[in-house]
């Protein structure tokens, strides 16, 4: 079905019952539903599925919330991780939510990052640094980036929450010669953050 570039609707005027003729640029299409005119996708104001209290703001009292009701003493009202699901995930989502303010929902996991820095080389000809990562101290490392990092700092967004990981870092001239790995390897532990209950 194609969506049409330009809408036009019709609304009747409640005062006087003559119709009032809106125009929209927008890409999307009306339906018209008796005297209502629906039209999805503008840029309402959506409710926030972290805002278990529908305030307008996730915070501490929706943390709460989340809490009591994944233990079952409220009942479960929250659809974070699915509809009628409250647990853990979904608590753990609300407090995420409080401290950098998204809401990720459904069954996918959580992201994980680790932010790796360096200190540049002091060599004059290095065009760029190679990152390897290992699940041991001892290896064998892996190397993470397709293509040089330029700068001293690289992000690993392909971790798992509750592993361990061991990083090093090469140079590479403009010749293509790659140094030793650098030492000692930094280790990186992508917690599992779990939700302490304490006494009100």
């Amino acid at each position: 079905m194609a969506v049409p570039q330009r809408v036009e609707a019709c609304e009747p005027n409640h005062r006087n019952e003559t119709a009032v003729k809106f125009k929209s640029n927008v890409r999307h299409f009306v339906i018209r539903l008796g005297m209502l005119a629906i039209v999805p996708g503008l840029a309402w104001p959506q409710a926030n599925p972290c805002d278990l209290n529908g305030d307008g703001s996730v915070n501490v009292v929706d943390v709460q919330l989340a809490i009591n009701m994944a233990l079952g003493s409220l009942p479960c009202t929250a659809n974070i991780f699915g509809p009628g699901v409250c647990n853990v995930v979904v608590a753990q989502r609300v407090i995420n939510t409080v401290l950098s303010g998204t809401c990720i929902t459904g069954t996918g996991s959580i992201p994980h990052s680790v932010d790796l820095n360096w200190t540049a080389s002091i060599s004059t000809n290095v065009a760029g640094y190679n990152v390897y990562r290992a699940s041991a101290l001892s290896g064998p490392y892996t190397k993470l980036n397709s293509s040089l990092v330029v700068g001293i700092t690289y992000t690993d967004t392909t971790v798992q929450a509750g592993q361990t990981y061991y990083y090093v870092a090469t140079a590479v001239d403009n010749n293509n010669n790659e140094s030793a790995y650098s030492a000692p390897p930094v280790q990186a532990i992508v917690l599992m953050v779990v939700i302490g209950l304490w006494p009100s």
